[in-house]
């Protein structure tokens, strides 16, 4: 289908004990979407309101142009009778049905006698590297290996829509590259639309198209991964791309943040605005530097923590921000809480854009 009519054409509006749910979603054949945020920000009810697990209160459920949930005409298309797949983090494999049938079942309750039943998921165990594991059940499999066969359960009954409940949460970090590795390569194969539900910047970094991010039960960004990483907008998004976040009003080059501090910027802007900068730009010093970037003002350590082969210094002051220094230099500056330090960012390291009327720091 074109851009102007996706596969999933949808509306989520559902009730939540702490917020109701109001999300918009459109995905286009082939496209890979991942929906990311905070937990509790809404994302498996989304998944579960598109799975019909859960009632929508308004909006609407549309894939592949037929209706599935529109309450306000009394519609409701059962889960089992969409023509979507699902992956959930824990897999969820039948224990008593070894991976043949468990991949099978999807087929046989739409409509496909046993034995093409069995081919099908025969074929599918196959394409997921799985083809000697059809007898085995699911406490005799892997953790990568049930994820895989719950995989295969799902994209055999041909799903117009595949929803990915963190799937690959659950697995250590060995077994997650190879099963990251391993879906990639079946959604980028997928022809249909994809909709992954992830805590993991980095799962949604390699195998989505677009990113969503909802908080609060509302979409508060979403873009390709180079707008979103390059202009988050706010402190969840800065915080999952690693960079420090702060919402002011633009003049020119100099953005006015915090307690009246003024940043000097490389990009001008006018209005409200955004300034970001990542951790790595901040420089710390004893005392006031001289002739040094404009971009200077008073702090005091509140956290240290190791961030890598650096260490990560939280600050606060006119402007709380993070810090990566070098453990090196935290030792030559005593950097513990409570030490008072100067800090200093480049005018050139920075990036300034509209902030507009969306949600932000404050």
């Amino acid at each position: 289908m074109s851009a102007d009519r996706p596969l999933l054409d949808a509306h989520l509006v559902a009730d939540q004990h702490a917020f109701e749910l109001d999300v918009r979603l459109r995905i286009a054949a082939g496209e890979v979407v991942a929906l990311l945020g905070p937990n509790g920000a809404g994302k498996t009810t989304a998944l579960r309101v598109l799975a019909g697990l859960h009632p929508l209160t308004a909006g609407h459920v549309t894939v592949a142009g037929v209706d599935l949930d529109r309450p306000d005409r009394r519609l409701f298309v059962p889960p089992e009778r969409r023509r979507i797949g699902v992956v959930f983090q824990d897999h969820l494999l039948f224990p008593h049905l070894n991976a043949l049938d468990n991949v099978a079942f999807g087929p046989r309750r739409h409509g496909l006698d046993r034995r093409a039943a069995r081919a099908r998921a025969a074929d599918w165990l196959d394409r997921v590297g799985l083809d000697g594991y059809a007898r085995r059940r699911p406490r005799q499999l892997s953790g990568g290996q049930a994820q895989r066969v719950a995989l295969a359960r799902a994209l055999a009954v041909d799903p117009a829509l595949l929803l990915l409940d963190e799937p690959l949460a659950a697995l250590d970090a060995r077994t997650r590259l190879e099963t990251r590795t391993e879906l990639h390569r079946h959604l980028t194969a997928h022809r249909n639309a994809a909709l992954l539900v992830t805590h993991d910047p980095l799962d949604a970094l390699v195998l989505a198209d677009r990113l969503v991010i909802v908080e609060a039960g509302r979409v508060v960004q979403e873009g390709d991964a180079a707008t979103v990483t390059a202009r988050p907008r706010t402190d969840y998004v800065a915080h999952l791309v690693g960079l420090n976040l702060h919402r002011g009003r633009g003049e020119g080059h100099t953005v006015r943040v915090g307690a009246g501090l003024a940043l000097t910027t490389a990009d001008r802007v006018t209005g409200d605005a955004f300034v970001a900068f990542p951790p790595a730009a901040v420089a710390l010093h004893a005392g006031r530097p001289d002739g040094s970037p404009r971009n200077t003002w008073p702090a005091t350590v509140v956290g240290v923590q190791r961030h890598g082969d650096n260490l990560r210094i939280q600050l606060d002051g006119p402007l709380g921000v993070a810090a990566d220094v070098t453990p090196a230099a935290a030792a030559q500056l005593r950097l513990v809480p409570g030490q008072a330090v100067w800090a200093a960012v480049k005018a050139a390291e920075t990036r300034a854009y509209p902030a507009g009327g969306g949600p932000g720091p404050g």
